[in-house]
């Protein structure tokens, strides 16, 4: 039985939500109808914009952009903070309608859905099926949505990219040359500004010209990634419709600060709020981390960021920190910081793992210190317990803590 796979992309998914939960309340301006965005307080400097109107796009706006400066292409804009504990209502809401079709259904992330109907069409094909649960979604839940119909998950989320707002695009393997092939290499899936890169150094600029490359050539300069993206221009792709979240592969948070951090103690005291944080989510898991990412931006918003892979995992506040400020050191160029992040990586369960004579074990006496933390931070909130060192300083004591399940729902403020 040939498989058939829906990709549901909510568009502007953030702003979408605001606009419908604010019409719900009386309001008597469609957000969406307006220039407005989804970012964070400009006041503080954080935040860039999530999502936008279109309207806001006819200025030129993007998404990404930091907030200052879409403010200056349109004086008038309206800039709403991000509502998490709203997305994450919307987001459920949506796997719910979802569900009435099949009980396959994978949440990509916050506002995108992978719906296997594979044996649950009933007859119908999966373009009708497509057609009504976009009507439903704009009846029932109040916005739009973009929905792409094939027989693979790449496909499909191919095909739901083709054109929005408010579109169904199919992308069955015979569509490919037509559809598929002429798109720049940019635009093919899981392809990131590395790879695309070193193709363009190839004279690969399309889909098309990396479908019929020779595998052994991108083999050669891609490894193991090559054929891979050899498949994937090719239309080919076995992976499974997963019900349930995606496996979680890391956990982050950063934050911009409200001046720039010139010095050494300051930056360590955010570093330190940023670990705190992520190393509370990463219990509440019962995960732990084997590598450690610093992430830098100066006041000229030039990026940079420092990795080391530990001897042993842990979810230590104290061994994770350690080693952060240790990155930190070892990367900062002593300019005035504007952003840190902390990203912690190459997860494992905290029940078991295997350690060396050689590594530093986190002492019972700390574990269960940490767990005590925690317990009480979850029964009476985050500032029953604040480290020392946060009193008198104006940083808080714990940055961020956005909802880890979905990755685009991460701290970008």
């Amino acid at each position: 039985m040939e498989r058939t796979i829906l990709h549901v992309d909510v568009n502007s998914a953030f702003l979408s939500w605001e606009a419908v939960y604010r019409l719900q309340q009386g309001s008597q301006v469609d957000l969406r109808t307006i220039p407005s965005v989804v970012g964070g307080d400009e006041k503080s400097r954080h935040g860039i914009v999530l999502a936008r109107s279109i309207p806001a796009k006819r200025f030129g706006i993007q998404t990404g952009e930091v907030l200052w400066s879409a403010r200056s292409k349109c004086p008038n804009l309206v800039v709403l903070s991000p509502s998490y504990p709203l997305y994450v209502q919307c987001s459920d809401a949506m796997v719910s309608l979802l569900q009435e079709y099949s009980p396959v259904v994978e949440r990509y992330s916050v506002d995108e859905c992978f719906v296997d109907l594979t044996g649950y069409c009933g007859g119908r094909s999966g373009i009708d099926i497509a057609r009504e649960l976009k009507e439903k979604f704009r009846s029932r839940l109040g916005y739009t949505v973009n929905v792409g119909v094939s027989v693979n998950k790449l496909l499909a989320k191919m095909a739901s990219e083709l054109e929005k707002p408010d579109k169904l695009h199919t992308l069955y393997p015979h569509e490919i040359p037509k559809k598929l092939w002429p798109l720049p290499v940019r635009e093919l899936y899981l392809s990131g500004p590395r790879t695309i890169a070193r193709l363009y150094r190839l004279n690969i600029f399309t889909i098309g010209q990396l479908a019929h490359a020779p595998v052994q050539l991108l083999q050669e300069h891609f490894k193991s990634h090559g054929p891979a993206i050899w498949k994937y221009a090719n239309g080919i792709d076995d992976s499974p419709v997963v019900p349930g979240e995606r496996v979680m592969k890391g956990v982050g948070n950063s934050t911009t600060m409200p001046y720039d951090v010139d010095n050494e103690k300051e930056a360590l005291l955010y570093l330190l709020s940023l670990t705190e944080t992520v190393a509370m989510r990463l219990r509440a898991k019962s995960m732990t981390a084997r590598v450690v990412t610093v992430s830098l931006r100066d006041a000229d918003l030039s990026f940079y960021s420092h990795q080391r892979r530990l001897a042993a995992p842990t979810n230590s506040t104290e061994v994770l920190f350690s080693e952060v400020k240790r990155l930190f050191l070892e990367a900062w160029k002593r300019e005035p910081l504007r952003h840190m992040g902390v990203h912690l990586s190459g997860l494992a369960g905290s029940e078991f793992f295997q350690t060396s004579l050689f590594d530093a074990i986190t002492p019972p006496g700390r574990k269960a210190l940490d767990e005590s933390i925690d317990q009480i931070r979850s029964v009476h909130g985050t500032q029953a317990l604040v480290r020392g060192s946060f009193l008198h300083s104006g940083i808080p004591p714990l940055c961020g803590g956005v909802h880890e399940a979905f990755p685009n729902m991460r701290s970008l403020l």
